[in-house]
């Protein structure tokens, strides 16, 4: 949710700010309005067990002491959890377009004594992240919101450390319907530079949702 949704980055579910919208450029292929709505939609209860984003922590290498990002932060739903599992000594970045929900999220850290928590308000097309310093990012339910994936991934890897791992959860879908077919994301990432490391279904077991995990070629 760029909220759009991710040193990890993490590419997260708030579709309100996805890369890529108002791009001049014309899409590389369909994608999904942003989500401009309510951000705390992202909050419901059940949300930690259904997509065992514990579990997708652990996949991800996210630990005491590392940088991570979340990519179309949205409400910071993930932002906050992995603020807590990198602590102490690590740092979130949550990136968003959405200056509202940046604002969201500066409020919700500060609120919760997250200190370790930094927002990057990104571009259209251009993620703001300092190069070098990510050890993992989480792209949750955004990726397919991305008009221009292949130059926006290409660079991602400019703040990528030795090792870091690139995750993104999302559904298969045509683009225009909150997904994307797992076999565009690979292909996509491929170009961008990435390899498919890891490809797991566990993420709401509803058939559709995959977690996929990349590192750089």
């Amino acid at each position: 949710m760029r909220s759009f949704g991710r040193f990890f980055v993490v590419l997260s579910l708030s579709a309100s700010m996805v890369v890529g919208a108002g791009s001049a450029q014309a899409p590389q292929r369909p994608t999904s309005t942003p989500y401009a709505g309510d951000l705390s939609i992202f909050e419901y209860p059940e949300r930690d067990k259904k997509l065992q984003i514990d579990r997708v922590m652990d996949l991800l290498g996210i630990r005491p002491g590392k940088s991570v990002v979340d990519i179309g932060a949205g409400s910071g739903w993930f932002t906050v959890r992995a603020a807590r599992r990198v602590a102490p000594g690590g740092t979130v970045y949550a990136e968003d377009i959405n200056a509202e929900a940046i604002k969201y999220i500066d409020q919700r850290a500060q609120k919760e004594k997250l200190g370790n928590v930094k927002t990057v308000l990104g571009a259209p097309d251009e993620l703001k992240l300092p190069p070098g310093s990510v050890d993992a990012a989480l792209m949750l339910k955004v990726y397919h919101e991305i008009a221009h994936p292949i130059p926006v991934m290409k660079e991602l890897r400019a703040a990528l450390r030795p090792g870091a791992k690139v995750g993104i959860i999302d559904r298969n879908g045509s683009g225009t319907d909150h997904g994307l077919n797992l076999e565009i994301v690979v292909r996509e990432m491929g170009e961008a530079g990435y390899r498919l490391e890891a490809k797991y279904d566990f993420t709401k077991a509803d058939g559709q949702d995959y977690f996929l995990i990349f590192g750089v070629k």
